[in-house]
């Protein structure tokens, strides 16, 4: 496999070669990361499907009164504010959905950043067809840019640590793969994608489990742990120190200090001491993430990346080609 890594420029740059890993290098200096895990088809399938049923049930009223059926046009996907782009499967796939026949260029890269003014896309193709199309292509590359965007801006602020950025599960339900896709676009990680995937043992869990006998702890994860599987995951979350030991003891694989204050987050690491992942979370915004980053946690989880971003400000413009409406 070849890796391509491409100079820092006034823009970002990210090599296009056939078979290859993509790594993209932004003017902010940071270091050059491997282009996003790619969005699954069958992903993009299921939501456009979903949303074109629910926002053309019986087809587009208005275009198809309006606009004649020979009528094509081109339509500019444009930003009216700056961000970092997340959605281009949808561009594609969603412009296609009425059109096979529609042709869509992508303009900027997955996870690169824009200014307010560029033009990230332009599609071609029946005029009809763009037009019933583009609010819910709209909907949902602005709300993935904004993602990558606020994604970028955590990424950004723990530069120089080893902390990752990640989601949660605090995500739009039926948007889950896009949103977690932006993350990825932005620079984050992902976190469990479901219940389905990973043991995550809570402060509910654990209230249930050791009935209110912190004594019972080791005992009860570590009977747990043995009958799992070799390849799952097991995380438990902790809100005290003294916790951590008997945590530990059981043999865990990831360690969550739960709204720990920053002194309490350098005694767990440094309690851990690398017999586990150490991850953050609880009181992470953009004020915090640098401090919380420097206390040496592995990983910083982040609810705020999808559940309180304002999606961004993305315009469409069209421009009818050809074809004349019927003035009856």
């Amino acid at each position: 496999m070849t890796v391509h890594i491409t100079a820092q420029t006034a823009e970002t740059q990210t090599t296009r070669t056939a078979g290859t890993v993509e790594v993209v290098q932004h003017p902010s200096g940071l270091p050059a990361r491997v282009a996003p895990i790619p969005l699954p088809n069958a992903a993009v399938g299921r939501v456009l499907e979903a949303a074109y049923a629910e926002d053309a049930p019986s087809g587009d009223l208005t275009s198809l009164l309006l606009i004649p059926a020979e009528a094509s046009a081109t339509a500019e996907l444009r930003a009216r504010v700056p961000g970092v782009f997340s959605g281009g499967p949808i561009v594609e796939a969603g412009f296609r959905f009425h059109d096979r026949s529609a042709r869509a260029e992508l303009l900027v890269a997955e996870g690169e950043p824009f200014d307010a003014g560029a033009v990230l896309a332009r599609v071609t193709g029946r005029a009809q067809a763009i037009l019933t199309a583009e609010r819910v292509v709209l909907n949902l590359v602005q709300r993935m840019s904004a993602i990558a965007a606020l994604t970028a801006r955590y990424v950004a602020l723990t530069a120089g640590t080893k902390a990752r950025i990640v989601d949660t599960r605090k995500t739009t339900p039926g948007l889950r793969e896009l949103e977690r896709y932006a993350v990825r676009c932005g620079g984050g990680r992902n976190h469990r994608f479901s219940l389905s995937d990973a043991v995550m043992a809570k402060d509910n869990h654990l209230a249930v489990l050791t009935g209110g006998d912190a004594s019972r702890l080791t005992g009860v994860l570590r009977a747990a742990r043995e009958r799992l599987g070799h390849t799952t995951h097991f995380e438990v979350e902790v809100d005290r120190i003294e916790q951590i030991e008997p945590v530990l003891a059981a043999g865990v694989d990831t360690i969550m200090l739960d709204n720990f204050s920053l002194d309490d987050l350098r005694t767990g690491v440094a309690l851990i001491d690398g017999r586990a992942i150490v991850e953050a979370s609880g009181g992470v915004n953009l004020d915090t993430v640098s401090g919380i980053a420097a206390t040496g946690v592995d990983v910083i989880s982040v609810g705020a990346i999808t559940h309180s971003v304002v999606n961004l400000d993305l315009g469409l413009d069209v421009v009818i080609d050809r074809g004349e409406a019927d003035p009856a």
